[in-house]
């Protein structure tokens, strides 16, 4: 997930919003029931995944007759946030949206998102304590105002063959105790024709999240405490991505799989295992409605050395569009509100494997009768408790630019990462003390 680059594109070209949406909705004629609002919603699922949320669109339209929802589908979350810039552009945003926690920071902080304050302090019955505060944390802005609401929780866990473990003869338990002893596992199960690998022990996911998960189960970490220095250039760093490449193309015991288009590359790394030419990889807790659990298990993540595991886990995000008309945001809140809901948010996750977002999802008979018979479902919600807060870059991008580039470098090119590190740390240092710079003067 290339969060670095959509949050430089979404700065450079992010516009001040405050005109109105047309379309109005016509009044009913005399006599006539009243119309249901039409409005869109706009999503960047693919695959399952896509079709669990129209299935849930279904369900809210033949719930009630006030709204009616239309779906529109992009390919991943970075298009959903291009497509959203255009169509403010051109003032024909839909009424909502759903959007990473990246995109929704930066769109609530620059007029593009209404805020949900005053609908939900006026919405009977909607219960904000109980949705997880470390999932509402991320939908609040500077301003302490409420731009979303968490639609659904997400981390990356480990998911392993269990066959390809059996016959080497290997505990998963153990092999997951840490990266290196990971490593090991998996040069014991590659195999090789021709001294070409056509089995691959591991594949980490490609890009910068799983990357920076290893780094800071090595004891990294992005900023100072103070946030004024970068720090991608020390030891931790660097010493866990350069084993992560030597991995790959030394020892070539793991692969990774990039580019394509939208999550093509994601589906390849699911593929690999599926179809028996990998025996594990690094995933979204969201994979789990796309595997065959008669094959897989899932894991939590390992740490790197002595140090714990420090995987990070974040939300995705519902929020209306503030240039939609006042009846589109009401008729899009009730959506949101609906999806939003203990029943609706467990049911998704039911289905897709993410975390809920409301602690009462959790206690509903369904969900408990389904983590009985699917207990990997628990593994994302077990590796949550144990997570860190997702880094929000306040420099408009520029530093997850620079460390997704860097990632880059290491996973595509081959490129030492101490080299890779240190470029990444030039152009952060250089984003922060301009940033610094800026606000000293204020």
């Amino acid at each position: 997930m290339k969060k670095g680059f959509y949050c430089l594109l979404l700065c450079a070209g992010i516009l001040h919003i405050t005109a109105c949406s047309p379309r109005e909705s016509g009044a009913a004629a005399s006599g006539e029931s009243p119309k249901p609002v039409e409005i869109e919603f706009w999503y960047g699922l693919g695959g399952f995944l896509g079709e669990t949320m129209e299935s849930i669109i279904q369900s809210f339209n033949e719930s009630q007759n006030d709204v009616r929802v239309s779906g529109v589908q992009q390919s991943s979350y970075p298009e959903t946030a291009q497509q959203i810039q255009a169509a403010a552009a051109a003032n024909q945003v839909p009424a909502a949206a759903l959007f990473d926690i990246f995109t929704m920071s930066v769109f609530s902080e620059n007029g593009i998102l209404e805020a949900l304050d005053r609908r939900v302090a006026a919405a009977q019955g909607f219960n904000k304590e109980d949705i997880i505060p470390s999932f509402l944390a991320y939908c609040v802005n500077s301003k302490n105002e409420l731009m979303a609401l968490p639609a659904y929780g997400t981390t990356q866990v480990m998911y392993y063959r269990v066959d390809s473990f059996r016959e080497a003869g290997i505990d998963p338990d153990q092999a997951m105790k840490n990266w290196e002893s990971l490593a090991e596992a998996a040069a014991k199960m590659t195999k090789r024709e021709n001294g070409e690998p056509v089995f691959y022990g591991w594949e980490p996911m490609g890009g910068a999240y799983c990357m920076t998960d290893i780094a800071f189960s090595n004891g990294g970490r992005i900023l100072s405490e103070d946030g004024r220095k970068a720090m991608l250039d020390t030891p931790e760093w660097i010493e866990s991505w350069d084993l992560v490449r030597k991995w790959l193309f030394e020892d070539r015991i793991m692969r990774i799989h990039w580019g394509g288009d939208g999550w093509e590359y994601w589906y390849k790394t699911i593929d690999d295992v599926m179809q028996n030419r990998a025996a594990g990889y690094v995933g979204s807790s969201g994979d789990q409605g796309d595997l065959d659990f008669s094959i897989v298990a899932a894991h939590v993540q390992p740490g790197f050395g002595d140090h714990p595991p420090s995987p990070g886990a974040e939300c995705q995000s519902l929020a209306l569009m503030a240039a939609a008309t006042e009846e589109q945001k009401d008729a899009g809140f009730e959506w949101i509100r609906y999806f939003n809901s203990a029943e609706i948010t467990a049911r998704f996750c039911m289905k897709t494997g993410y975390i809920p977002v409301r602690s009462s999802s959790t206690e509903t008979p369904e969900f408990k009768a389904h983590t009985a018979e699917r207990p990997q479902a628990l593994v994302p919600l077990r590796q949550a408790e144990i997570a860190r807060k997702s880094f929000m870059d306040f420099t408009g991008g520029k530093i997850n630019t620079a460390v997704q580039d860097a990632c880059e470098l290491v996973q595509i090119e081959n490129v030492p990462a101490a080299k890779a590190l240190a470029e990444a740390q030039r152009i952060a240092q250089a984003a922060l003390d301009e940033y610094w710079a800026e606000r000293d003067r204020l």
